[in-house]
């Protein structure tokens, strides 16, 4: 039976009912939804509401549910409305009318706001571990290849000499943050319970929205009815983070796919994480990368979803909100899923340091090193950059280095050059003398490796 019969004198349409429903992707709520109505039954049965005999008749009939549902003794029904009508259909079933008076100073709206928090808060909780896993895989990695020599890029051009492991904390610090973002968002979908807003304008019984607020470890009631019932910022800003994650996500993924390519040849990832080609059996294809990488687009639109819904809702609840759920949990379940399989396979994958250090010896890397050499002699650096941009020019020309170009050759451009110029340029020296904080010395990415495990075992 609907929970919104009396009104109508006729059942609703098959295929309207199916339109309407939201069973097949709400009951992953069911959990929520139990806890959340416990709370609200034993803040009823406090106030005097309910009586004692009601109140645990429910609160043992709504646990015996929850037991059943998680032991697979019981299966949510299909055809259900949605979570809400299950569970209240299940209980009364049970016990009787005691199971009608759950329902009492409570709205389905302020009901499904609460399940919302509820289990975006749940999913938090299980995507943190995921991306610290991938950080200490990360720290770890760059601890081992902190003196690792490869080029750092801008343009996608060789740029300068880092290490790779101080390319690998760059993601470090992307999903540091994507773990404060987060907590952010949890924290604030959990800074005003929602129960007790009704339907939109509270109720005339006389509730206790402290007791459920403290109960189900929010902050406090939300102040306003009419939000509290009409708010999904929370689903959107966990969304926006969500993006986030898949924006990281991909750019490495990005760069393993090209790292993986013969033409840099820096990476090998494991047969485990690799696929061939059905006509080509040369072929060791990134595929858990490149659909990491197009997942992105996937969550993108979910958060997209989330947005075009609500931007021109009137208050407060209104049924296109119902579409929230499937964007919010296609998000979750995306990102959770990449990361499933992207940390195991950053974990197992071979780095070439050889092929790295060839390729920042070959791409005038140490330039900028070299007219900063000009300038410890006493020259502007505009006059050493000249220099050294004609050095380049030069080598390009002979077919050399700035390591294999002849002292001569320096001295003719700028008579400032010693010998001292092949130790300046040397790429280890080059990596090893950038000790600014955030530079890429071997000493400053082990340190910060160190200082980020630190704080995960905290």
């Amino acid at each position: 039976m609907k929970l919104w019969t009396g009104r109508f004198s006729k059942e609703i349409d098959k295929k309207t009912n199916d339109f309407n429903s939201s069973i097949p992707f709400d009951s992953r709520m069911y959990k929520e939804d139990i806890t959340g109505s416990m709370a609200h039954a034993t803040m009823l049965g406090a106030t005097g509401i309910n009586s004692k005999e009601d109140t645990d008749k429910i609160l043992n009939g709504l646990q015996g549910i929850l037991d059943d549902i998680e032991s697979g003794k019981l299966t949510i029904d299909p055809e259900a409305e949605d979570i809400h009508t299950f569970v209240e259909g299940e209980l009364t079933s049970r016990i009787g009318d005691a199971g009608k008076r759950l329902h009492t100073s409570r709205s389905r709206n302020d009901q499904v706001a609460l399940d919302d928090r509820l289990v975006i808060k749940t999913e938090c909780d299980k995507l943190i571990p995921k991306l610290e896993e991938l950080i200490t895989i990360l720290c770890k990695m760059a601890k081992e290849y902190s003196h690792a020599i490869m080029p750092g890029y801008t343009h996608l051009q060789r740029a300068q000499p880092i290490v790779f492991g101080h390319h690998l904390m760059a993601y470090v610090e992307m999903f540091l943050r994507d773990i404060s973002r987060l907590n952010d968002a949890k924290a604030r979908m959990m800074s005003q319970c929602p129960l007790g807003s009704g339907a939109l304008a509270g109720t005339t019984y006389p509730i206790d929205r402290n007791m459920t607020a403290k109960a189900l470890g929010f902050d406090g009631p939300c102040m306003n009815s009419l939000d509290g019932v009409s708010d999904r910022d929370f689903f959107i800003e966990f969304a926006s983070a969500l993006s986030l994650i898949s924006v990281h996500l991909s750019r490495f993924a990005e760069e393993i796919i090209m790292w993986c390519s013969w033409e840099f040849k820096f990476v090998e990832l494991d047969d485990a994480f690799s696929t061939g080609s059905s006509i080509m059996p040369q072929k060791k294809n990134p595929d858990i990368a490149e659909l990491v990488r197009g997942k992105s687009g996937r969550v993108f639109g979910d958060l997209t979803t989330l947005l075009t819904m609500m931007k021109g809702l009137p208050l407060a609840y209104d049924k296109d909100m119902q579409e929230d759920k499937e964007a919010i949990f296609d998000a979750f379940d995306t990102v959770n899923m990449c990361l499933t399989a992207f940390n195991p396979m950053v974990e197992t994958m071979t780095v070439k340091t050889e092929n790295m250090r060839h390729a920042a010896a070959s791409g005038f890397i140490n330039a900028t090193d070299c007219a900063d050499y000009l300038v410890g002699k006493g020259l502007p650096f505009r006059d050493a950059y000249k220099c050294t941009g004609e050095l380049v020019a030069l080598c390009i020309k002979e077919g050399l280095t700035l390591e294999t170009l002849p002292l001569e050759k320096y001295q003719a451009v700028c008579d400032l050059f010693d010998d001292g110029v092949y130790e300046a340029i040397n790429l280890e020296r080059c990596v090893s003398q950038r000790t600014c904080i955030g530079a890429p010395a071997p000493e400053n990415v082990e340190k910060r490796a160190d200082e980020v495990l630190g704080m995960l075992k905290k």
